[in-house]
């Protein structure tokens, strides 16, 4: 059985949220955009992921928009990318502190918020994405200066890391991180000891890309047979099952599925009330982890 709530940042908060980054594919259509978020609200989510660089800012001013003064909603950022509408891949790397500085002034503005309660810095050491490359290649420690500087003067709240190692990791825990975002799924367990870590030092694991797949060449949760069998006999989906796995593989794992449908909203959020028996999680623990190591640009 798992709690429905977990510690981050120093709040409760349900540990199925909503990430933002699906907000965008309503750019079109920004009443149903702010309908979805606010009906994630009244489904019990308090947890919002977001970023500037999603929807080239338009998932933030949804954010402004939706969010209420009495929601008590919290919401979390991140800086080391900006929007970069029109390039192949849309978004650039933004890593020198300078850079950091002025993404989260960005995110304030977008956010119409004096304080950002969370600030991920997404590095570029691990899982699929882009690597830094020429001025890009910024030492850790620079950064949590600049991160830390940022929360001394009261911009920031709490400081998370993305795309991060272990060892990159064990040098921020000094500087007081509150949470790690990588790419992790029951197809994809390379950071174990990374999370195991998290779980010794109370730290929010927030992965992304939690069923796997985003991009070619990555292993996908629902193509596995055991997830497929799993959820016929439970009478949920394969996508629930993996999500499922997640809240029952560490206490400290906090989802934030992201969708731009009401239906998946809702289905996303049912994973609250899926539960596993020994012999069932056994099944889905055996299944074979795979590289989620995918490089752009």
């Amino acid at each position: 059985m798992t709690t429905a709530t977990a510690s981050f940042a120093g709040r409760t908060v349900s540990r199925l949220g909503y990430g933002a980054a699906q907000l965008g594919r309503l750019s079109e259509r920004r009443d149903d955009a702010v309908a979805l978020l606010r009906r994630a609200i009244e489904l019990g989510v308090n947890h919002v992921d977001t970023a500037e660089f999603y929807g080239f800012s338009f998932a933030n001013e949804v954010i402004r928009e939706a969010l209420r003064s009495d929601d008590d909603v919290l919401v979390v950022t991140k800086v080391g990318a900006d929007p970069n509408p029109g390039g192949r891949v849309p978004l650039r790397m933004a890593q020198r502190p300078e850079q950091l500085r002025a993404s989260v002034e960005d995110n304030l503005r977008s956010l119409g918020v004096d304080r950002l309660a969370v600030v991920n810095l997404r590095r570029l050491d691990s899982g699929p994405g882009l690597r830094p490359e020429g001025d890009q290649m910024v030492d850790l420690d620079a950064q949590l200066a600049e991160m830390t500087a940022l929360r001394d003067e009261g911009k920031i709240g709490a400081i998370g890391l993305s795309c991060v190692t272990l060892d990159g990791l064990r040098r921020a825990l000094p500087a007081g991180i509150a949470c790690v975002q990588n790419a992790y799924s029951v197809v994809a367990r390379e950071d174990e000891d990374l999370l195991r870590l998290c779980v010794a030092e109370e730290i929010a694991w927030v992965p992304f890309f939690p069923l796997g797949g985003a991009f070619p060449g990555l292993p996908k949760a629902t193509d596995e047979p055991a997830v497929h069998a799993v959820a016929e006999s439970l009478g949920a989906t394969p996508s629930q099952i993996g999500l499922a796995w997640l809240l029952h593989h560490a206490p400290n794992v906090l989802l934030i599925p992201g969708t731009a449908d009401p239906a998946h909203l809702e289905a996303n959020l049912a994973v609250a009330g899926i539960t596993f028996d020994d012999a069932t999680l056994a099944t889905l623990d055996a299944i074979e982890s795979r590289s989620n190591d995918v490089r752009l640009g």
